[in-house]
């Protein structure tokens, strides 16, 4: 899973990625303090495997991971060229969704490229860039798609009609992922590459000291959120406590979370929402050697997901042996767990549950 950290320079993105990652990116008071975009590979904080891994005391532990990506600031005119235009956008198609920072704090020692605090202009500005670059690239498809219908390529005219339909709405000023479309032609507008068409999170980076209310800022964009993408994700967080957090222990940070008054770190709430994002659930493989966590996409059946851990299992696929991880946990062993009937065989058209701990049976 990649996100791509988004946003108008100075918003606050390389400090939350050097939070999250726990690396040292540069984060200056100036516009393109980022050019090359940093990457840095997150572990997904899960208790579920810690305690799996408790139960189990295998020789090794592995979770599931997030790739992050803080990508160069944006500006207006992005799209033509302007800034770091071209790279900005030939970055953000490589990631799967994308984490848009939105300053909503005053500070007269942070530059602003518009030299005002106003998240809402913020916001339309990223947009409307995201949403030229792709009215520029449909225009060209449609163009050489209409060039192969009029030669006789009758099969191009349902590609077509999505394609102007499309263009249609991003000249509303709605981000592809907002058009009414049918299954079929979602499945084509989804090998257009759209950069409006992936999903989005939005994080209001608040002052430290306003983390804990709703000042006037982020209810102008928390407002305007709810109207232009009301089903997106909108997070509060202050990138300077997230900062501040990432510094410290394990202990450290839970007894800091405390005396702020937090159940849990930024981190786990956009990790959360890249899950819900990407309609992602997690299942378990358990034994001696290894309890690891495996990531896949809602509705994968079980022997494509047994395909994540190796072909063989997914070719010689037999059966799935499937316990819930609260039940198994509660149980308190695997033999316990089928004794108390918490264990079921499940065949080729399982769907695979988040929490699903699973033994595949296969042969080749």
């Amino acid at each position: 899973m990649k996100i791509g950290i988004i946003g108008l320079p100075n918003a606050g993105k390389s400090t939350l990625f050097n939070a999250l990652t726990k690396s040292s990116a540069p984060a200056e008071n100036f516009p393109f303090c980022t050019i090359e975009p940093n990457r840095g590979v997150v572990k997904v904080p899960d208790e579920r495997v810690s305690l799996l891994s408790k139960m189990y005391q295998p020789k090794k532990t592995t979770y599931t991971a997030v790739n992050f990506v803080d990508i160069a600031g944006l500006v207006k005119n992005a799209s033509k060229g302007e800034g770091l235009g071209n790279l900005f956008l030939s970055h953000i198609r490589q990631m799967n969704a994308c984490a848009h920072v939105i300053r909503c704090y005053k500070d007269e020692n942070v530059a602003h490229v518009l030299d005002k605090i106003d998240p809402v202009e913020d916001i339309e500005i990223v947009h409307y860039e995201l949403i030229l670059a792709d009215v520029d690239v449909l225009e060209r498809r449609i163009l050489k798609t209409q060039k192969a219908v009029k030669s006789g390529d009758k099969a191009q005219s349902e590609s077509l009609s999505v394609m102007e339909k499309l263009k249609e709405c991003l000249l509303e000023g709605k981000m592809a992922s907002k058009c009414a479309l049918t299954e079929e032609e979602q499945k084509t507008a989804d090998t257009l590459d759209l950069l409006t068409l992936k999903p989005f999170m939005y994080i209001a980076n608040v002052a430290e000291d306003e983390a804990h209310i709703d000042s006037e800022l982020f209810v102008k964009l928390r407002d305007y959120l709810k109207e232009y993408d009301p089903d997106a994700p909108i997070m509060k967080i202050s990138a300077k406590i997230e900062q501040e957090l990432a510094a410290f222990d394990d202990e450290e940070r839970e007894s800091y979370l405390k005396e702020l008054g937090f159940d849990s770190p930024g981190l786990d709430k956009i990790i959360s929402a890249g899950y819900q994002l990407l309609n992602l659930v997690t299942f378990f493989t358990v034994g001696e050697d290894e309890v690891r966590a495996w990531t896949v996409t809602k509705g994968t059946k079980a022997p494509k997901a047994a395909g994540k851990i190796h072909s063989d299992i997914e070719r010689g696929f037999i059966r799935a042996e499937v316990t819930d991880v609260e039940k198994l946990l509660e149980a308190g062993s695997e033999a316990k767990a089928r004794e108390m009937g918490y264990t079921r065989i499940e065949g080729k058209d399982y769907i695979i549950q988040d929490g699903d701990v699973i033994y595949f049976r296969f042969n080749v």
